[in-house]
């Protein structure tokens, strides 16, 4: 995600991964970058793809920048990407700077072969890990967490016969959020931490198969949706087939899926944990109707993620569901970027007001989301100048609160409008005629009685998190 991004939508994505291993031994690079291409979404930042061949030299061909997918790879890059096995990843930076080495998959080369590694997430024990390392010789070539990741891995194979034993053996020491996909020489896995707060999972087609964050990117490439990887389990993908480790499982109460991939990072054609994200927002959007009525012309939702949830409370309440924004989907990663003082203009510039379906109509309208409060109170002025007579607020997701030490990047407790303000001058500060946040008790029936994670929030963690900010840490 670039700074425009940054200051449109107030918050950043997390990362995408993907995987493909092609059994009969073609070409997955074009595959991979569909994938991805699918997964834009989650990180804008950086991309890159890692291929090897399993029938050759098992030699690792990788290519990775800064920029979007169609930024970096092109038909020509593809055609040199030669492999039956391919990893690929695009980022948004939640632990690391954006510097063109910080982009994955990493590349590992060591005693037993070669690794390539995307991570989806953040370790909350990184830093120490890192120091550990660094007194018995690791020598970093990147600032991202996903390396330390990547060095136990390694370090654990000199140890195990296995690499799927490796990488369980380097679970045992990470702690924190991460979806992995990992292609040592003739196998390709996948973990996810025992939490489930990232996800993952698994596809199949012919005779390739597929590791995706999200099911929307296996139907990009035209396969059959298997199954997602289960919290905890590690999956080995070889010419046998599918093997699974669920050593490393929790109990099912101490699952925490991230509540925010249903809120607002999900592509809405997806489905996680068997719960279908589109439904999920629909549920949200009702549940603001019940708890927030309101007598209005029309709901409208901020696009994309504000969409969803804004049918949803139009059919609720009985209230007509409009299209009032226009969003144009081509500002890129070269527009020029906004300073503090541009934000109103960089904001007009995402997003137009249809004036003629506002005008003179008392405006519901739905976001997934207010972060630092200065979109929100751009857009309603935006609303108003537009002719609307009213404009009344409703967010799918409880006020945030707290950090996130997972992945998302919800800024600093001193960034956050709620942290420091009650919902009453909050509304008042964006310009709202009424205001109204999704409940927190209400936030299990968008993903029908699974467990999640609402720690920013609640500031109720699923594990012990570190008292700083430990992305800080490094840049």
């Amino acid at each position: 995600m670039n700074d425009f991004e940054r200051i449109t939508t107030g918050l950043g994505e997390e990362c995408g991964v993907f995987g493909a291993y092609d059994m009969d031994g073609g070409d997955v690079a074009a595959s991979v970058y569909y994938g991805l291409f699918a997964l834009q979404h989650r990180g804008q930042e950086s991309c890159g793809i890692a291929v090897t061949d399993t029938y050759g030299e098992r030699k690792v061909l990788s290519r990775k920048g800064l920029g979007h997918v169609d930024d970096v790879f092109h038909e020509e890059t593809l055609s040199e990407l030669k492999g039956n096995l391919g990893v690929g990843h695009v980022r948004y930076s939640t632990a690391g700077g954006t510097r063109v080495e910080n982009a994955q998959p990493l590349v590992i080369n060591y005693v037993k072969g070669t690794l390539a590694i995307a991570h989806n997430g953040n370790l909350v024990n990184a830093i120490e890990l890192r120091e550990e390392l660094s007194q018995t010789g690791a020598i970093f070539q990147t600032t991202i967490d996903s390396e330390v990741i990547a060095y136990y891995i390694a370090r654990e194979r000199l140890n195990v016969s296995k690499a799927e034993d490796a990488v369980k053996n380097a679970m045992k020491k990470i702690k924190g959020a991460y979806a992995l996909v990992i292609s040592s020489p003739r196998k390709m896995i996948g973990a996810r931490d025992p939490f489930g707060l990232k996800p993952l999972c698994i596809g199949k087609r012919g005779n390739t198969y597929f590791l995706a964050s999200e099911s929307c990117a296996i139907a990009a490439v035209g396969a059959e949706f298997v199954r997602d990887v289960l919290p905890g389990e590690i999956v080995s993908i070889t010419k046998n087939g599918v093997s699974s480790d669920m050593s490393m499982a929790l109990p099912k109460e101490q699952e925490a899926r991230c509540i925010f991939e249903y809120i607002y990072f999900a592509r809405t054609d997806s489905v996680i944990d068997g719960v279908n994200v589109y439904q999920s927002r629909i549920i949200a959007g009702k549940a603001l109707a019940e708890s927030y009525p309101v007598e209005a012309d029309l709901v409208v939702g901020v696009p994309d993620s504000g969409l969803v949830a804004a049918k949803g409370y139009s059919e609720q309440s009985g209230i007509p569901y409009g299209m009032a924004f226009h969003k144009n989907s081509y500002v890129g990663r070269t527009f020029i970027k906004p300073k503090q003082s541009e934000r109103e203009s960089s904001v007009k510039i995402k997003l137009n007001v249809i004036s003629e379906v506002v005008k003179g109509k008392r405006i519901v309208m739905v976001d997934d989301s207010i972060v630092r409060g200065t979109t929100c109170a751009n857009i309603i002025k935006m609303l108003k100048k537009a002719g609307a007579t009213e404009v009344h607020v409703r967010i799918s997701s409880p006020p945030f609160l707290y950090p996130c030490y997972f992945g998302t990047d919800v800024p600093s407790n001193e960034q956050l409008i709620a942290h420091a303000h009650t919902t009453e001058e909050i509304r008042e500060m964006i310009g709202a005629d009424s205001l109204g946040y999704m409940e927190i008790e209400k936030l299990k029936d968008m993903i029908g009685g699974l467990g999640y994670c609402d720690a920013c929030f609640t500031g109720n963690y699923p594990m012990e998190v570190p008292e700083e900010d430990i992305s800080l840490a490094f840049e």
